[in-house]
């Protein structure tokens, strides 16, 4: 199925159930009074992060989610049926932004998660809660509040422990599917990756991290040009950056330019990114001879004055390929993020009741 990794989506909460006028009517009682019940709060929509997804596919096919309305209220006193909370299952990466305001609501970053997107409506009063000292008989209830509306646009960033960046035809997929079980495309031309590809590195028993292939960049990506501009963000919520380096590049080019051409769009896009800890991993070096590899490693060190970690690689061999997973894997386990541990799940405080509602609620117990 296609990426997708951005979508439009629009989200209507229940509304609230009316409240009921009705009035107690038995033989032996003539003068019941009011007992018309509130209604229901209308449901609320949540978005819920599900690790199963690595997509927004879904999202292109269903577009609009709605809650349930709350129930009317009913005779003798009956409260309407609250309206069932929608639950919308989203991948761990994705920020939910107002169209409207470009109001960044959340972000879902650990399995679990679980965001309020938009307010159910309030329940209305039923003619009970209007009885006074002198109004014995009210005829009088109020509506539910109708349920949030919003237009939304989700983007999703994916979470990976160590992203692979670099020039087209560097041998970022032909790495990913070495260590990885991903069968990304591969092809002996430039932009065969056209979306981002994750692919879980196993690294031993019980030690494994996600890596994630982007397509290449180009000079001008962080502005526009190539594919980089809509896929330089995936390579944000990585904490490791290996940079796939070709050392016989097709056009000739140098490698040491290339490289510098490489972070100076990392440096555009976001200074951040540009500072993260960054491994230049020089590919391909089965097409050179040992003599000539290291002479042409050292040369490239030493022009850009590369004081970072770097490896030599074949991808299509498998040649240090082991190493660099090993490697990888010690440094994502040495800089795990702390996790604190989180309070047990409790339910969703309710929500402050209108004005005339609490009026109304002090007005009761004083005629009590």
């Amino acid at each position: 199925m296609k990426f997708v990794d951005e979508a439009l989506i629009e989200v209507y909460a229940g509304d609230g159930g009316n409240g009921c006028v009705s009035f107690r009517r038995e033989r032996a009682i003539p003068f019941g009074g009011p007992d018309g019940g509130d209604g229901g709060d209308g449901g609320s929509v949540y978005a819920v992060a599900d690790y199963n997804l690595n997509s927004l596919a879904d999202f292109r096919f269903t577009r609009v989610f709605r809650a349930q309305r709350g129930e009317n209220g009913q005779t003798s006193e009956c409260t309407g049926h609250g309206g069932a909370d929608l639950e919308i299952p989203m991948p761990l990466g994705t920020l939910i932004y107002d169209t409207s305001t470009e109001e960044l609501i959340g972000e879902l970053t650990r399995r679990g998660s679980r965001i309020k997107i938009a307010q159910g409506g309030f329940h209305g009063l039923g003619n009970k809660r209007f009885k006074s000292s002198t109004n014995r008989a009210p005829r009088k209830s109020t509506p539910g509040s109708p349920g949030e509306q919003r237009e939304l646009r989700l983007e999703l960033s994916l979470m990976a422990d160590v992203g692979l960046l670099g020039m087209p035809n560097a041998g970022k997929s032909t790495l990913l599917s070495s260590v990885s079980a991903a069968r990304p495309k591969i092809a002996d031309y430039p932009f065969t990756t056209l979306y981002p590809q994750p692919g879980v590195v196993a690294v031993g028993e019980h030690r494994s991290f996600v890596m994630v292939d982007v397509p290449g960049l180009i000079e001008g990506a962080a502005d526009g040009a190539g594919l980089g501009i809509r896929f330089l963000k995936h390579l944000q919520r990585t904490r490791l950056l290996l940079h796939m380096v070709d050392v016989m590049p097709p056009d000739g080019s140098d490698i040491a330019e290339n490289i510098r051409v490489i972070n100076a769009e990392l440096a555009e896009f976001s200074e951040e990114l540009s500072s993260r800890e960054q491994w230049l991993c020089f590919n391909k070096i089965d097409v050179l001879a040992p003599e000539e590899r290291q002479e042409l490693i050292d040369r490239t060190l030493a022009e850009l004055d590369w004081q970072g970690r770097w490896f030599a690689i074949s991808a299509a061999t498998r040649e240090g390929c082991d190493v660099l997973a090993r490697e990888a894997m010690a440094w994502v386990e040495a800089h795990a993020p702390v996790i604190e541990d989180e309070p047990e799940d409790e339910p969703d405080a309710m929500p402050e009741r209108p004005p005339h509602e609490q009026q109304l609620s002090d007005e009761d117990d004083d005629n009590q």
